[in-house]
């Protein structure tokens, strides 16, 4: 697991909704191993709740609000968060948004703000913090991608997916740049995750009434393990690639999907 004392930025560290998303509960994994966690989200409640569930377990949190597409923001944010808990160790880029449909529903407007939040939000942090990462002589990032940015998922979702494939390359490619100064960059690939996300966004794709229980049904279905993910699941495997027991990891993908992407 990760290791005491690391400081842990985790973006994207909210939950759209009652339950436990990949990054509230990333969260909270990494802060019961021992580090301090930067918990940041867009928007300052969810922040605050991830940060309430890691206060009952003995954790140490900082909460914070800020968009990660505003470079402003983004230095106010490591200000705070530097002078709190020192320099950001390890960097979670788990901030994600989209938008279902296809090339006639997608807009130029849809793309560039999708690629926004979760592409161009890894350059700003990567550039904020590689530096420091650079002089320390060691530093780790682990980005949170999707199968659908490695295999079509059934229905049209063009401008989350060729996002996410983008953040894949770009997280391969920042591992191969900085390896050989002790700096680690790989991908967690999650593949159906149950998850308050898909409430709010592909549910109405498996149900006209967005009926949760027949969204569940047909997401399980879909899976070779006939049944979806958890948070927790996902969360395990981006907590290993950002231990040190995966110190000899880099520039590759873990998928988490219990099989999907296998059948494809």
């Amino acid at each position: 697991m990760v290791d005491a004392e690391k400081v842990v930025l985790v973006a994207g560290a909210g939950s759209s909704a009652p339950g436990w998303s990949i990054g509230k509960a990333t969260s909270v994994l990494m802060a019961r191993s021992g580090a301090k966690v930067i918990a940041l989200d867009s928007n300052a409640e969810a922040a605050h709740a991830t940060a309430r569930e890691i206060e009952h377990i003995g954790g140490i949190c900082l909460p914070l609000q800020g968009d990660i597409t505003r470079p402003e923001e983004m230095d106010h944010v490591l200000k705070i968060a530097t002078e709190r808990f020192g320099p950001v160790s390890t960097l979670i880029a788990n901030a994600g948004i989209g938008k279902t449909g296809g090339i006639q529903e997608t807009s130029v407007a849809d793309l560039q703000r999708i690629q926004q939040t979760n592409v161009e939000s890894l350059l700003l942090l990567s550039k904020r913090l590689i530096p420091g990462m650079i002089e320390r002589g060691a530093g780790c990032i682990v980005s949170v991608a999707s199968v659908a940015g490695i295999r079509y998922v059934g229905y049209p979702h063009l401008a989350y997916s060729v996002t996410k494939a983008a953040l894949i390359q770009m997280t391969k490619l920042i591992a191969h740049e900085y390896a050989d100064r002790n700096i680690r960059a790989n991908t967690v690939i999650p593949g159906l995750i149950d998850t308050p996300r898909i409430q709010k966004n592909v549910g109405a794709v498996f149900s006209s009434s967005n009926d949760m229980e027949e969204v569940r049904k047909k997401r399980d279905a879909q899976v070779p393990m006939k049944r979806m993910g958890t948070a927790w699941e996902v969360a395990h495997a981006i907590a290993f690639l950002a231990s040190d027991q995966a110190s000899y990891i880099t520039g590759t993908e873990l998928i988490v999907d219990g099989g999907l992407t296998g059948k494809y």
